[in-house]
C-alpha cells in the first residue's frame, strides 16, 4: 500500500484542496470501481503492508476529535468472523461512543479522496460468513460499542408501539427489555445474538417471515451514516430512496446507526412441535398449506435429515412423543426424511383453546403419525433456542471452526427439481450441520428494498449450515463441504432453477450483476449517490474503492 502525502492527512485548512480531491474522486468512480469486472484481489496476509503505511494512517486517525477511541493493536478479532475462513487485518478498529464518532471517521476518509485506498467496514457480532465485515488495511467499526442513544420504547400508540435502538444492540437484549413491557418484535432470526444493523443489512429471515415478512419489513425508521459521512434519518416518507436501499443493502450505501423497530403484544408460552415426512411432495404441500392459511401456526420451518441414526431418541431431551411405543419403533437410519417444525404462541389462560387449535391444525397434515413430538416452553426459551446449542458447542471447542454455509432462495415451481437432485444425491448425509427448508410468501416482503429474491410469489429458503474441521482432508473438511456447495450451485445454474443466494457472496462484479439482475442499475446508482468513493463494506467485494493508490 503506497503511503499518501502526510500533509493530506494532517491539514484540512484548504477548501480548494478538499474540492479538488472530491472532484478527482467523483471523476474516478466510473473508471475505478463501478465498471470493474475483474476478480477482486484476495490478500493472503497483512505482510504486504509497510510500517510507514500503518504509521501514517494511525497518525491521521489520532487527529480526530471523537468520544470513543481507536485501537491500533490487538485487533485480530476484527479479522475473524463466524465463517472463520477469511482473516484480513485492518489498520485500526474504531470503538464509537456516539454516531458522530462514526460520521467523523467516514467523513475524514472521504475527504482524503483518491489519495488513499482506505476503506471502512461496520462489524456487529462477527457473524459474517465470507469476511463481509472485514476491511483489509482499513478501519473496522465495532458497532457493539455504539449503545447511544439508549433503548427507548414508545407505547402510547397501542396500535403501533415501537422501540428506538442503536444498530449495535443485540436482538436478544431487545427481546428481554421489550418483554418487561409485555411487548416483542414481530420477526426474528433463528439466532438472536446478532446486531440490529447486521440483520437489517441482509433481511433477517426466520420461521415468522411467512406471517410478518423478514425483519426489514418491521422497521419504521433508520438513522444512517453514508459513505460521505452524512448522518441521515430515513423512512418510507422521508429520504425513502436511502431507506429502501439500506434495507438489505449489504452495507453498501451507509452504516445503520439507529433503527425504529415495530412491536406487538408478547405471548408467554409456546407449543413447539416436530413431525416427520418420508415424501418430499407431501412435506412441501403441507408447508405451503400452512403458510397460506389464515388460521395457522406462528412459526413454520423445516429441515432435511439424511441417514441419521437414533433421531427420535435425540429429540427426547426436549420433546415428548405423543405415542412413545410407536416412536421407539421408528428408524431413521438410511432414509431421507423431512421434519416440519412449527410453534404456536399463547398465554397460560389460553391453554385449552390453544391445544384445541393445534389439534385441528395437525389433523389436516399428512405426517408420519408415530413421529409427533411436542414441547411446551417459555417464549424466551423458544426464541433463544439456538444459543443453548451454541453453549454446548463452545464447551466442546466446536463453535469457532469454519462454517462454509450456503443459503439459497428457490422458487416454488422448481423446488421439487431441486429436492430430487440435491437431497440424497449431491447431499448424502446431514451429519455436519442442519439443512433448513421452509417456504415464505413474497407478498409479505416490503417492495423496493435491495434484497434480491426469485420472481415467484412463494419461495423456499434452503440453508446448508455445515461445520468443518480446519485440519481435515476428509468429508468433514472445508474443501469437501465447499465442493459440495459448488455442485449444488452448478446444478442450479445448469437446470435453470432461478435461484438467488441469501447472504450472497461473489468475487467478480459480473457475478454481482447477474445476482442483482434488473436491480443492478438501481443498486449501482445508489452506490454512486451515497458512497461515491466506494469506501464502505469492502468485504462484500461488489465495488472497488475509488483511489489513485496502487491496488494490491
Amino acid at each position: 500500500m503506497k503511503s499518501p502525502p502526510t500533509h493530506v492527512f494532517f491539514k484540512h485548512k484548504s477548501m480548494l484542496l478538499r474540492l479538488l480531491i472530491f472532484i478527482l474522486g467523483i471523476c474516478s468512480i466510473n473508471r475505478t470501481n463501478l465498471c470493474c469486472d475483474q476478480p477482486f484481489a484476495t490478500p493472503i496476509s497483512s505482510s504486504s503492508s509497510t510500517p510507514s503505511s500503518f504509521s501514517v494512517i494511525q497518525s491521521s486517525l489520532k487527529q480526530l476529535n471523537i468520544e470513543g477511541y481507536f485501537s491500533f493493536k490487538n485487533f485480530d478479532h476484527a479479522a475473524k468472523d463466524f465463517g472463520n475462513r477469511y482473516h484480513f487485518l485492518p489498520s485500526a478498529v474504531l470503538y464509537p461512543k456516539s454516531v458522530s464518532d462514526i460520521s467523523s471517521t467516514i467523513k475524514h476518509v472521504f475527504d482524503m479522496g483518491v489519495t488513499t485506498d482506505l476503506t471502512v467496514a461496520a462489524r456487529g457480532h462477527g457473524h459474517s460468513l465470507e469476511g463481509q465485515a472485514q476491511a483489509y488495511q482499513g478501519v473496522v467499526i465495532n458497532m457493539e460499542s455504539l449503545r447511544a442513544p439508549a433503548m427507548r420504547f414508545h407505547t402510547g400508540n397501542q396500535e403501533l408501539p415501537f422501540v428506538d435502538v442503536s444498530a449495535g444492540e443485540l436482538w436478544i437484549n431487545i427481546l428481554h427489555e421489550s418483554l418487561k413491557l409485555g411487548l416483542t418484535p414481530k420477526s426474528w432470526t433463528d439466532y438472536l445474538h446478532l446486531t440490529v444493523g447486521g440483520t437489517l443489512s441482509n433481511a433477517g429471515i426466520s420461521g415468522q417471515a411467512f406471517k410478518h415478512g423478514p425483519q426489514i419489513n418491521n422497521v419504521y425508521q433508520l438513522e444512517v451514516v453514508t459513505g460521505k459521512g452524512e448522518v441521515i434519518t430515513c423512512s418510507e416518507e422521508k429520504n425513502a430512496d436511502l431507506f429502501y436501499g439500506v434495507l438489505g443493502g449489504l452495507g453498501q450505501f451507509g452504516i445503520i446507526t439507529r433503527a425504529r423497530i415495530a412491536l406487538e403484544p408478547a405471548p408467554k408460552k409456546v407449543k413447539w412441535i416436530r413431525v416427520l415426512y418420508s415424501d418430499f411432495s407431501t412435506f412441501s404441500y403441507d408447508q405451503e398449506h400452512l403458510i397460506s392459511s389464515e388460521n395457522s401456526f406462528d412459526y413454520i420451518e423445516g429441515f432435511v435429515i439424511i441417514n441419521r441414526t437414533g433421531l427420535l431418541n435425540n429429540w427426547r431431551s426436549t420433546f415428548n412423543p405423543k405415542d412413545p411405543l410407536l416412536a421407539k419403533e421408528f428408524s431413521s437410519e438410511g432414509k431421507v426424511l423431512y421434519c416440519l417444525e412449527v410453534a404456536k404462541y399463547f398465554n397460560p389462560e389460553e391453554t385449552t383453546k390453544t391445544d384445541q387449535n393445534v389439534d385441528v391444525l395437525l389433523s389436516k397434515l399428512n405426517y408420519i403419525q408415530s413421529t409427533l413430538f411436542q414441547s411446551e416452553v417459555s417464549y424466551v426459551d423458544f426464541l433463544d433456542r439456538v444459543h443453548v446449542s451454541e453453549m454446548k458447542l463452545q464447551e466442546k471447542g466446536l463453535w469457532d471452526i469454519p462454517h462454509p454455509w450456503l443459503n439459497l432462495l428457490i422458487p416454488k415451481s422448481k423446488i421439487h427439481d431441486f429436492a430430487r437432485e440435491v437431497f440424497g444425491k449431491i447431499l448424502t448425509d446431514t451429519s455436519h450441520g442442519p439443512v433448513l427448508i421452509y417456504p415464505v410468501n413474497k407478498s409479505k416482503w416490503r417492495k423496493g428494498t435491495s434484497v434480491v429474491t426469485p420472481e415467484e410469489d412463494v419461495m423456499y429458503l434452503i440453508a446448508f449450515l455445515s461445520s468443518a474441521m480446519p485440519s481435515s482432508t476428509g468429508k468433514d473438511g472445508v474443501e469437501y463441504v465447499l465442493n459440495k456447495n459448488k455442485k449444488i450451485l452448478n446444478f442450479c445454474r445448469k437446470a435453470h432453477i432461478g435461484m438467488k443466494q441469501y447472504l450472497p457472496h461473489y468475487t467478480t462484479q459480473e457475478d454481482w450483476k447477474g445476482h442483482f439482475g434488473p436491480q443492478w442499475e438501481t443498486f449501482k446508482r445508489r452506490k454512486s449517490t451515497y458512497d461515491p468513493l466506494a469506501i464502505l463494506a469492502p468485504g462484500q467485494r461488489i465495488f472497488r474503492r475509488a483511489s489513485g493508490v496502487q491496488q494490491q
